[in-house]
């Protein structure tokens, strides 16, 4: 077989599998968007529930809210770190042995569009995952607020009484 072969049935074999990584991506992506979404209806619709010590379900549920949308985050920095890898590092150096360069183009024109200061898509989807962080932020801090003064005021009833 003829080497310049082997080559681009290499490159074509690894491009194929950056792009199942990328749909990964995609379809994971949409789980953390549902996840969100669904603990948001799931928020909605348990308002009333309380636990014990007056700790209610929306409580729990902005806590989970929280983890879903941190770790949303870090997948997305982290799926964008590995693509960035597969393109410099790995496509880029095959394409070195071919007689054009898609890829590195691609990349090139990024970073172009990168340094204008355009969003990605990767940027939209960090910055959802932040804002869906300070939503479950402030609705857990809006939760707990009653619970810590409820707290104090005994701490300080029981200082007084002393």
């Amino acid at each position: 077989m003829d080497r310049d072969y082997i080559v681009f049935q290499e490159y074509k074999m690894y491009t194929d599998q950056k792009e199942n990584f990328i749909e990964r991506n995609f379809k994971t992506n949409r789980f953390y968007m549902l996840a969100v979404i669904g603990l948001i209806l799931i928020m909605i619709y348990t308002n009333n529930i309380i636990f014990l010590h007056k700790c209610s379900a929306t409580l729990i549920f902005a806590f989970f809210g929280i983890a879903v949308s941190s770790l949303w985050w870090m997948n997305v920095d982290s799926y964008n770190t590995l693509i960035r890898i597969k393109y410099a590092n790995v496509i880029e150096k095959i394409e070195e042995k071919l007689p054009i360069r898609p890829f590195t183009d691609e990349r090139k024109e990024i970073e172009n569009y990168r340094n204008k200061k355009i969003f990605l898509f990767s940027d939209i989807q960090k910055f959802i995952s932040i804002v869906a962080t300070l939503f479950f932020f402030a609705i857990m801090v809006s939760e707990i607020s009653p619970i810590i003064a409820t707290l104090l005021d005994k701490i300080i009833s029981l200082k007084n009484g002393i």
